[in-house]
């Protein structure tokens, strides 16, 4: 992977996920010491009831601070930011983040759908997007908007993922820049911005 050139002006990462994603984040964010130039935001699909246990145990298990999100939240380099349970969660001008109560898109509130082509319209060439594991197919269109703004999509390989529909589903349709299994994951949040 080192051979391949990533983003060297990264201001977003985004990542998001289904069934199976938070054991895969939980082996990854406790590994990293800190973001480069970049904010890290999160997007996985949680029930409605759950309000603030993800981000408590996010918060719990990271080397970085995580920011709670509320509706015009400035996004600031450094930080972690997690989509709220019950909202869609929306990238604006100016780094803010908002929040939005409309309908679910497949079936979730967030949606990967959503904020993947929320933040492919504000941020294009500078947004990397890593989809990991989940059984339905949010995400897919939001990784063809952001690999069509120029930015870099990044898929979870099926074979290290607890439910692989998510990411299969990611493949078959976006030929994504780098498919990647959790550890390769870690080391590539870790090269961003650092060349």
């Amino acid at each position: 992977m080192e051979e391949i050139k990533i983003i060297s002006d990264c201001k977003v990462v985004i990542i998001g996920g289904s069934a199976g994603s938070l054991n895969a984040l939980m082996q990854i964010l406790p590994e990293l010491i800190k973001l480069n130039d970049f904010a890290l935001v999160i997007v996985l699909h949680r029930k409605s009831t759950d309000e603030e246990t993800l981000e408590d145990l996010i918060t719990l298990k990271s080397n970085i601070k995580v920011k709670p999100v509320e509706d015009k939240t400035p996004l600031l380099p450094g930080f972690i930011y997690i989509a709220p349970s019950n909202y869609h969660l929306l990238f604006e001008k100016e780094g803010i983040l908002a929040l939005d109560t409309s309908e679910k898109i497949n079936y979730s509130r967030p949606s990967i759908d959503v904020s993947f082509e929320s933040a492919a319209e504000i941020y294009g060439s500078s947004l990397i997007a890593i989809l990991l594991s989940g059984s339905n197919s949010d995400g897919t269109e939001g990784l063809k908007s952001i690999k069509a703004a120029g930015g870099l999509i990044a898929v979870q390989n099926p074979l290290s993922a607890e439910m692989p529909f998510m990411p299969n589903n990611a493949i078959l349709y976006t030929n994504p820049d780098f498919i990647l299994n959790i550890q390769e994951i870690l080391h590539f949040i870790v090269s961003i911005n650092s060349q």
